[in-house]
């Protein structure tokens, strides 16, 4: 009799059960659920999405390190996802751990894995041409080291990227030999770039010329007709000398290098030598300097006999004879 009323007991629990189940309006929870994935799914990833940054691809973003792997670096810059940088972008430095702020270029919001593609060697480019275009448009001076030669002149190293310094840009003499450079760190002006291939062109010559200029003003500046100076003959010419006054070139025509008459500049001067000369004449705007050299000793003329008068006779002779007359 126990048993039974157990069994009866069971089956009236079992309808109740299923009596529950077949009165609940699953339609109801149905329409609920469908309501929430259409509206507040779109809203809820929006309020995701919004919580992270807007990247483009090619920019540049400062990110911090938070995982290390044995090739890569996992960054992360606020984004959906971390990136990636592969280890040997961090070649120059004694060491890379977590925590360390990166700058990087996002070369992929999304690769071929689905990863996000982080770049710090491009970064570092990048960077680097913003500072080569920022010298170029200053005209500041940038210093360099000379890796190697090419074709026509030298590569420098400038912030990690090449630029090229040509041959006639290194002095402002002539320089044959490039291999002198190779290895040298020297300072230059960016004299030339271009923005679509970041391609730049530097010169050492034209620092040296604006040395040689400021020189050159502030001689000219205090310079005087009569005024004596030291030189040195620089270059003999048929016309004359060029005589370096300190950094300052100036002319000595050959008709002011001697009182009396010479075919020929190199018949009293040599290259190198070194003399004093007098100040004739200057023009501060062409920067031109007239010099003489026969101006320093007495005219001819002053060391005739006090007896020798106009209209005296004297015996002379005959060193030249022109169509308008005779020397």
């Amino acid at each position: 009799m126990e048993e039974n009323q157990i069994v009866n007991q069971t089956e009236g629990l079992t309808e109740q059960q299923a009596g529950a189940h077949d009165d609940f309006d699953w339609s109801v929870d149905k329409r609920n659920v469908s309501s929430y994935n259409d509206a507040k799914r779109e809203e809820m990833e929006k309020m995701y999405d919004g919580t992270f940054k807007d990247i483009s691809e090619s920019e540049l973003i400062s990110g911090t390190v938070v995982g290390l792997t044995k090739t890569d670096v996992i960054i992360n810059i606020g984004f959906k996802s971390d990136g990636l940088v592969s280890m040997n972008e961090f070649r120059d430095l004694n060491e890379v751990k977590i925590g360390d702020e990166v700058e990087v270029m996002v070369v992929e919001k999304e690769d071929r894995n689905g990863h996000l593609h982080l770049s710090r060697r491009q970064a570092r480019q990048s960077r680097a041409w913003l500072k080569i275009v920022e010298y170029y448009k200053t005209g500041d001076v940038v210093t360099g080291t000379i890796t190697s030669k090419t074709k026509g002149g030298l590569i420098v190293d400038v912030y990690g990227l090449e630029t090229f310094l040509p041959g006639s840009q290194i002095d402002v003499k002539p320089v044959t030999d490039y291999d002198q450079y190779v290895g040298k760190t020297m300072d230059f002006k960016v004299v030339k770039i271009n923005e679509a291939i970041r391609n730049a062109v530097v010169s050492h010559k034209a620092l040296i010329e604006s040395d040689i200029e400021q020189q050159r003003s502030e001689i000219i500046s205090k310079l005087e007709k009569g005024q004596v100076l030291e030189g040195t003959v620089k270059n003999v010419t048929d016309f004359g000398a060029f005589i370096d006054l300190g950094g300052v070139d100036g002319l000595l025509y050959i008709t002011d290098i001697s009182w009396g008459r010479i075919n020929h500049p190199s018949e009293v001067l040599e290259n190198g030598q070194k003399l004093n000369v007098a100040v004739l004449d200057f023009d501060d705007e062409k920067k031109r300097i007239s010099l003489g050299l026969k101006q320093l000793t007495a005219h001819p003329w002053d060391s005739l006999p006090e007896d020798i008068t106009e209209g005296s006779k004297v015996k002379g002779k005959v060193v030249n004879i022109e169509d308008y007359g005779a020397f």
